[in-house]
């Protein structure tokens, strides 16, 4: 396992951060971790990232106890925080060169890895500019490619994509999918995009430092996500209609939604109410769906 973390917790004060937490990442996998703002997601990464110290519990990076060796943990984790590491002093070629040299790499080799992460995420006309000078999106491949200059063996994404634009977001999923494919690297990634975490290996939602569910997305919108049908057309009609089934709805400006049991009921419904099918869509359960019904929460709540 390239995480192994059993029981842990951590308090602040009165409040319980994490919560006898227990879960495991294993290689060349990407996990998400999912929860609210002040779930215990960044409470947990900083305990990994050794930036806190836990309470209580057993916490294991690439074989290492992060008591025992914290110095070989730091050597294999490379971490995008939400809010950016960079110094706004220097240069972003700096910021990379000071990263480097952490790890003892210099001159040719850090020339090469610098050339790599170029032709990944666009980065020589930016290298000479201070960071204070740089885009929200630029900065943040800046910060991608100083968490992958060492070539770590995990990776920890902290919203990494929150407020990018889409060819930038494209840009980081593109290294990031390039490390794992091509070194086995192993990501662990919170974000508020439901989309990246449907692409995911294994899922893990928290909510109040507990975990809250697990498992890959496929099986949590079996067991959690419901289908949905939408009608566009006749929607008084159709609301009049199906609020005598005991639907649960939705009206918006545009549309009426119904949410479904299964997909097999729209056959059935479409046999004793033809006239409100003028226009119309079934879909399926999604990621969202799954974490408001995990946690009774919308996964952008802050």
């Amino acid at each position: 396992m390239v995480i192994n973390i059993e029981n842990l917790k951590k308090s602040f004060k009165d409040v319980k951060a994490v919560d006898d937490l227990s879960f495991s990442v294993r290689e060349g996998e990407l996990f998400a971790f999912l929860g609210v703002n002040g779930a215990g997601k960044s409470t947990t990464i900083n305990i990994i990232s050794g930036i806190l110290k836990r309470d209580g519990g057993k916490v294991e990076v690439c074989g290492e106890n992060i008591d025992e060796h914290p110095e070989r943990v730091r050597a294999k984790l490379g971490v995008v925080f939400q809010n950016s590491a960079l110094d706004k002093r220097l240069t972003a070629l700096d910021n990379l060169k000071s990263r480097a040299a952490m790890y003892g790499i210099f001159g040719a080799e850090f020339g090469k890895k610098l050339e790599e992460l170029d032709g990944l995420l666009d980065l020589k006309d930016i290298l000479k500019r201070p960071i204070i000078k740089l885009s929200g999106g630029q900065k943040r491949r800046v910060d991608i490619a100083r968490a992958l200059i060492h070539s770590p063996e995990l990776l920890i994404l902290d919203e990494p994509t929150t407020g990018l634009d889409p060819n930038t977001r494209r840009a980081v999923w593109n290294v990031i999918e390039k490390y794992r494919k091509e070194r086995g690297l192993s990501v662990l990634l919170t974000t508020h995009y439901m989309e990246e975490s449907a692409v995911s290996d294994y899922v893990l939602i928290i909510d109040g430092g507990k975990k809250a569910a697990e498992g890959t997305p496929h099986d949590l919108k079996t067991k959690y996500a419901s289908d949905f049908i939408r009608f566009y057309d006749r929607l008084d009609e159709a609301e009049g209609r199906l609020k005598q089934y005991g639907y649960t709805l939705k009206r918006e400006r545009d549309f009426l939604e119904a949410e479904l049991k299964n997909t097999a009921e729209v056959a059935n419904l479409f046999a004793k109410e033809p006239q409100i099918f003028n226009d119309f869509e079934v879909l399926k359960g999604n990621m969202d769906n799954v974490f408001l019904k995990v946690t009774g929460k919308d996964i952008r709540e802050v």
